[in-house]
């Protein structure tokens, strides 16, 4: 601890402020850390610590191991007889689609309390309290054990008021405004490709999450790709047509990742057999 302090700060006298020590003892942890490494960690500059290239990469990991610790420990005091999840999920999924089921999770599973956070690109599980997250893409989260969920099926839906009552077809689609969302930029290209049609060129509005762009169609502003789980709620469906004769595409998959720290924990090892089950039943 009196290394990873001196590490964050590049001072002993703030170390030894944190740590609530003299700064004569957090020296002499130092020193017999060093000792015991027979390497040098920190050289001084003027009246500032610096980082050898060797105490660099140690408290890297001395860092992410503390942070372990730290995280146990808040799981433990927080739900000693169950256990916290910690689960990064995507806007659309974890509200549409894994939301709406959580609570037979937690029914089978009362000892445990899941906490949910949105994040939308990968991140290093080490530098966060994150047990496990859900990807999408492909399998190509670094470091991290993968269990695919379910491909993601994208359908075509607008407004009754841009349908004009009329039964649309697929051919309409390239003459009617798209909506685009920034993550699948080539969706309605393969879309397009997958139903025969030409691709007219990309153009239109740019959304950076579904949910808005649903809601855009939803209000006549253009032809949406959603997934199909967004539109099982029948009070999303309402005022929209959703063009069920087109062929499906699928731009990725969704993943549950997790580290190889965390392949046995508890709470985790619970909701992948569970959100597995979920899947089959589909």
């Amino acid at each position: 601890m009196a290394f990873d302090a001196v590490a964050r700060s590049g001072s002993v006298t703030l170390a030894a402020q944190e740590l609530d020590l003299t700064q004569g003892a957090v020296s002499r942890q130092i020193k017999k850390l060093e000792a015991f490494l027979e390497y040098p960690l920190f050289t001084r500059e003027k009246m500032r610590l610096s980082l050898t290239p060797v105490g660099a990469t140690y408290a890297n990991a001395v860092h992410e191991g503390l942070a372990r610790i730290a995280t146990a420990t808040t799981d433990l005091r927080g739900n000693p007889h169950g256990g916290v999840l910690n689960l990064a999920i995507l806007p659309a999924f974890g509200a549409h689609w894994l939301a709406p089921r959580l609570s037979g999770f937690l029914g089978a599973h009362k000892g445990v309390t899941l906490n949910l956070s949105t994040r939308l690109a990968p991140f290093d599980f080490g530098r966060t309290n994150f047990h496990a997250a859900i990807h999408f893409g492909r399998d190509d989260w670094a470091g991290a054990h993968s269990v695919k969920l379910m491909e993601e099926e994208l359908a075509p839906v607008m407004s009754e008021h841009l349908a004009r009552g009329r039964k649309v077809t697929v051919d309409m689609i390239p003459g009617l405004p798209l909506l685009h969302l920034d993550t699948r930029p080539k969706a309605w290209q393969r879309w397009c490709a997958q139903n025969g049609i030409e691709a007219p060129p990309r153009a239109g509005m740019v959304f950076d999450q579904f949910a808005t762009m649903l809601q855009a169609a939803a209000g006549g502003l253009g032809v949406a790709l959603v997934p199909r789980f967004l539109l099982e709620d029948p009070a999303q469906r309402r005022g929209l047509v959703v063009l069920d004769q087109a062929r499906q595409i699928s731009n990725g998959a969704y993943y549950l990742v997790w580290p190889e720290t965390k392949v046995l924990y508890p709470p985790l090892a619970a909701f992948r057999t569970w959100v597995q089950a979920q899947i089959s039943q589909l």
